[in-house]
């Protein structure tokens, strides 16, 4: 047989198990918001406090991505990044299927918390072996089927929960984890982790990241550059209902199918994202274009007055499609840093722009008491797009960077 048509074959599977990976951990992600409202006002949570209690539950479990984006990277680079997906997929999990058994606030903010550390570790451990496993000028593409695939784990999630109870849903979400755990069996580990397995060099060192100047503020640009778009799914579509109120909607905005679509959005523009990078080899000139239109897809939402369920289903899918860039923004923070802390930065960078939805929760929030649901979203976005666009142009280009080498 020959050995690179086997090895061909061993990086085919890897990509596909890592993308059906994805898609689990999205569709559990989101499930929250699109249940939102059903599951809540089941467990007798009031209409009135349905927006404080969603956004309580929303950022404990932000707040668990955060914990567990730290512990699976650290053990990512100590241990191995096959062990990762396998404790990581395992705890949210059976986190999901505890969920269907929630009957309070409070218990459900616990299990969503416990899914959150579990969620941490997926995304991170299956980039992180994709672009050590693939070659350099190829690894663009196995990162954005990675994420094409898994992103439609939303869409998924938002079809299952329009035709079953919100338990069932989650009863599901967890059922397709544990089935995936038997595809991992056939998994390999990453060649460069096994070269520095057993190197005298320290592995895993989160606080390496903070102990050299250049190399934090390296760190901290990779975590900026994706904020936006998790303001755009976790607060202008999840709370649509609410947006759909002061924009004077003609029927009551729909967040399951906003999720649906900005999801089916995303997953396209992560397609276009991929290819234009590899077209113009350049990661960092395509995430500040995709910056820019997403600027435009926020403005045509919160200026749509008068607008139709039909209409914001087209807004969502623009607004996705625009902040599409989330496998190109998880690579470059790949492409940035050495084997002995790659996954630990994979990791934990996207889930810190996550775990970052806690504190534009609370900006929102609190600019939203003082003007308007719109205002407050219009002036959020400008500050995060700002922000986002500035830590772009200071990372240097990675397309086709060579990423053997170690962090000293």
């Amino acid at each position: 047989m020959n050995p690179q048509s086997t090895n061909n074959r061993n990086i085919i599977f890897l990509v596909i198990v890592a993308a059906l990976g994805y898609f689990v951990d999205i569709y559990d992600l989101v499930l929250f918001s699109v249940v939102r409202v059903k599951s809540l006002t089941e467990i007798g949570v009031s209409a009135a406090d349905l927006k404080t209690n969603g956004i309580f539950i929303i950022n404990v479990q932000m707040f668990g991505l955060l914990l567990g984006g730290l512990l699976w990277g650290i053990l990512g680079d100590k241990m191995g990044r096959i062990k990762v997906l396998f404790g990581s997929i395992l705890i949210y999990s059976l986190a999901n299927i505890a969920n269907g058994f929630a009957t309070t606030v409070n218990s459900y903010a616990l299990i969503r918390f416990i899914a959150g550390v579990g969620l941490a570790g997926e995304l991170g451990a299956g980039i992180t072996l994709v672009t050590e496993t693939m070659d350099k000028d190829k690894r663009g593409y196995g990162t954005m089927i990675v994420a094409g695939i898994g992103l439609l784990g939303a869409a998924a999630a938002a079809t299952i929960a329009e035709n079953f109870t919100w338990q069932t849903s989650y009863f599901v979400g967890g059922g397709m984890g544990l089935l995936l755990l038997l595809l991992r069996v056939g998994t390999f580990e990453s060649g460069m982790f096994k070269q520095t397995a057993n190197q005298n060099v320290s592995k895993g060192n989160f606080f390496m990241l903070f102990t050299d100047k250049k190399r934090f503020l390296k760190y901290l640009y990779c975590i900026l550059i994706g904020i936006p778009l998790w303001f755009v799914v976790g607060i202008l579509v999840t709370l649509c209902r609410e947006f759909g109120i002061e924009l004077h909607a003609t029927e009551t905005l729909d967040a399951g199918k906003g999720i649906m679509f900005t999801y089916f959005g995303i997953a396209i523009g992560d397609v276009v994202t991929g290819f234009l990078a590899q077209i113009l080899k350049s990661r960092r000139k395509t995430v500040f274009i995709f910056h820019c239109l997403s600027v435009i897809s926020v403005i045509v939402y919160l200026t749509s007055y008068g607008l139709s369920g039909s209409t914001f289903i087209w807004i969502c899918l623009f607004m996705g499609f625009s902040v599409g860039y989330w496998a190109t923004f998880v690579t470059i923070a790949a492409e940035q840093f050495g084997t002995n802390i790659r996954a630990t930065v994979t990791t934990t960078a996207p889930n810190f722009v996550r775990g970052a939805l806690i504190p534009i929760n609370l900006l929102f929030g609190y600019l939203a008491t003082k003007f308007s649901n719109v205002t407050a979203g219009f002036i959020v976005m400008a500050l995060l797009t700002l922000i986002a666009m500035f830590a772009v142009s200071q990372l240097k280009e990675s397309f086709n960077k060579d990423l053997d080498y170690l962090e000293e």
